[in-house]
């Protein structure tokens, strides 16, 4: 049986409506769009068009995997962020739209330094690294990851995306930097608590454990980037973290305790604690 585009739809949208996805018809036509490489209008536009036996069970094969709840980003390889189209694999996180807190903050205190420095630690997609490049020409950013397979999707994205003022380095966190040379650190690090019951559900599942979970209580690598990070900025330099929403006050104590200034702690579009930030003396 050949299925037209309306009746694929039709047979798909029950079946993710089963397994608890929130947007069924949504999800449905962006990963028909996705294995036929046209826009959503077509979908509407061209309903009565036939599809081919391999595009059916192509579509048939991502909804089966949608339906046990990998992510659609994963399924299509892209996800947007700060307007950017990037490319993403199993090997990085998915940007979220809290993460565009982080750097909103970051531009907010970078509009006085005239050709900033800035390091993003754990760059994975790139997509702090590129949002901030692209709002900053001027800057030099050097996008951080000691995994070679997400720092070569970041790389990827630049490329496509044309940003040719971020600069890749595989490296742990602070190690490849000099002492005090940095305007700014940025991270969206691993802060999950490595018992967190999160780690088991939805889209997170599939996402790599590396760049989620921190220890016992979700803030090892923040101690560290906080212990360690004053002495890779310069006087008046900015360090700015994304956390969980319920680890604000342990990420401004330790800032606090490590003799950063002007400790603040910023709220993400859903009203949660999410961004903490400091500046050395």
């Amino acid at each position: 049986m050949h299925y037209t585009i309306q009746q694929a739809l039709q047979a798909a949208i029950p079946l993710l409506q089963q397994a608890g996805i929130e947007s069924p018809r949504l999800e449905a036509d962006i990963l028909l769009t996705q294995v036929l490489g046209v826009q959503r209008s077509y979908l509407i536009a061209w309903s009565n068009r036939q599809l081919s036996t391999t595009q059916y069970d192509y579509f048939h094969q991502l909804i089966s995997r949608r339906q046990q709840g990998e992510p659609i980003a994963y399924l299509t390889g892209h996800r947007e962020f700060w307007s950017l189209d990037l490319l993403v694999s199993p090997a990085v996180l998915i940007p979220r739209p809290a993460t565009e807190s982080l750097v909103e903050q970051a531009l907010k205190h970078l509009v006085t330094i005239t050709t900033p420095m800035i390091a993003d630690l754990g760059t994975g997609s790139g997509a702090i690294a590129l949002a901030l490049a692209r709002e900053c020409p001027a800057a030099q950013v050097f996008a951080i990851d000691r995994e070679p397979i997400a720092l070569a999707v970041a790389q990827a994205n630049a490329h496509r995306l044309k940003i040719d003022n971020v600069f890749f380095i595989c490296a742990s966190w602070l190690q490849a930097l000099l002492p005090h040379s940095m305007d700014m650190l940025v991270s969206n690090p691993p802060y999950i608590a490595e018992n967190d019951v999160h780690l088991t559900q939805g889209d997170i599942r599939f996402e790599p454990i590396t760049a989620l979970t921190a220890g016992i209580d979700g803030l090892v690598d923040i101690r560290h980037l906080v212990q360690y990070g004053q002495q890779y900025l310069k006087p008046k330099g900015w360090l700015l973290l994304e956390h969980g929403y319920n680890q604000g006050q342990a990420v401004r104590e330790l800032m606090q305790q490590n003799g950063f200034c002007g400790v603040t702690t910023i709220v993400d579009l859903e009203e949660q604690e999410r961004v903490t930030l400091g500046q050395t003396a």
